[in-house]
């Protein structure tokens, strides 16, 4: 059940921000139901959390707004731990909880799972953060995605490669020798695939691809082959066991690629930072959603979010996770609100109606539904890891700092 909380109101550009200072909130006249289904316990719980926090974010600032069309949001929480248990969790949410819509996932493979169980049922499934393209690529009605996908991380990673780090290398980009790593599920292979088509069509010089199990205990054998084959820029995309694995046993073995780009999961969280150790981390780059060192005159309202989630949770943001969830979130709630009633075709209705430019949001993504549900306005951002934090250097108008060439 939703934690409420009285909330003051703070407004930067179109966005009304609400900051948590206890008490209890304004009850709207009635409740409507709304799932949130993410991996709370096992392997992924960490970014499920963080995820779920930026959901429970959103809840709380629209309520205390006056709820969505008078009614007060109540989340109904399901834990996906694995895509058995997802699909299971979606179908109680829809038939016992009698949910109005389904909020989620992070996790690809666990979005796929349950968005067809909602899908058959006609309930609005929202997805908020998982990248893979098979979940808005199955042409369905009632399934839409707001967060950015594999196909936009790896456009981002390669064009941060080819127009960023490459002149500042000094060296042209189709004479670096390139590895491409990730973990297997629906997750890294998508990435991988689009990193693979964009690489070839700049001209780059793809040496290694390889992949393994997020579960891996041991990568020596995928480092040992990248120093073999003389790698200069090492692709990742990892969760955050997988992400550690690697950089500790790049950092044993002493080898010192160019140029590491993770592509999101564990490269944007502080804990990986801690577990590598700062020193092993600095000058790593990281293409993700919108991290918390941003230009604020490009997400206007991240320091707000940030003041909210420090206010509710006693911490700062672990990850970016957790902006883009709020941000999706936010925008889907407000546009309900817009909307003439709860049933699954008057919440499509009203979704289908957004039009939020790149620019307006806290995670500076904007959001327009577009061919096969997927928001058209959703970007990725190019991260680097500086003095122990991951600061946003790509593309100029959301940058914070300059790239820093470790050589």
């Amino acid at each position: 059940m939703l934690k409420k909380n009285n909330f003051k109101i703070g407004t930067l550009g179109s966005l009304v921000i609400a900051t948590a200072i206890g008490g209890l909130a304004t009850q709207a006249m009635a409740d409507v139901k709304v799932g949130a289904l993410y991996p709370l316990s096992g392997g992924l719980a960490l970014l499920g959390e963080e995820s779920y926090r930026g959901l429970e974010l959103a809840v709380d600032q629209i309520n205390n707004n006056g709820g969505v069309q008078g009614e007060t949001v109540v989340l109904e929480t399901g834990d996906a731990v694995d895509n058995n248990q997802a699909i299971g969790e979606a179908r109680r949410l829809i038939s016992r909880e009698n949910v109005k819509a389904i909020f989620g996932t992070y996790a690809s493979s666990r979005s796929i799972a349950a968005s067809q169980v909602a899908e058959m049922s006609k309930v609005p499934y929202f997805e908020l953060g998982a990248v893979a393209d098979d979940v808005t690529d199955r042409g369905l009605s009632y399934v839409f995605r707001t967060n950015p996908t594999a196909y936009n991380m790896a456009e981002t990673i390669i064009d941060m490669l080819v127009n960023g780090i490459s002149p500042e290398l000094g060296i042209d980009p189709t004479e670096l020798r390139i590895g491409i790593i990730h973990e297997d599920s629906n997750y890294g292979s998508s990435v991988a695939k689009h990193q693979r088509a964009f690489a070839e069509e700049a001209g780059l010089n793809i040496v290694v691809e390889e992949h393994y199990p997020a579960t891996s205990v041991d990568m020596s054998s995928i480092v040992l082959s990248l120093q073999n084959r003389e790698v200069d820029v090492v692709l990742q995309t990892s969760y955050q066991d997988d992400s550690v694995l690697f950089l500790r046993q790049v950092n044993e073995r002493g080898y010192q690629p160019k140029v590491i780009v993770g592509g999101g999961g564990g490269y944007s969280m502080m804990p990986t930072a801690d577990a590598v150790g700062h020193d092993v981390i600095d000058g790593v780059y990281d293409v993700d959603f919108a991290q918390y060192n941003i230009n604020p005159n490009y997400a206007p309202g991240i320091e707000d979010f940030v003041a909210a989630y420090e206010g509710k949770y006693g911490e700062a943001p672990r990850s970016g996770h957790s902006l883009i969830n709020y941000a999706g979130a936010l925008e889907l709630l407000r546009a309900i609100d817009e909307g003439n009633g709860f049933s699954a075709d008057e919440i499509v209705e009203a979704v289908m109606a957004m039009d939020v430019h790149q620019g307006e949001t806290a995670a500076g993504i904007g959001i327009k539904i577009g061919e096969n549900n997927q928001n058209e306005r959703a970007i990725m951002m190019g991260m680097q890891w500086q003095d122990g934090e991951l600061v946003t250097v790509y593309p100029e108008e959301a940058s914070v700092a300059e790239m820093r060439i470790n050589q």
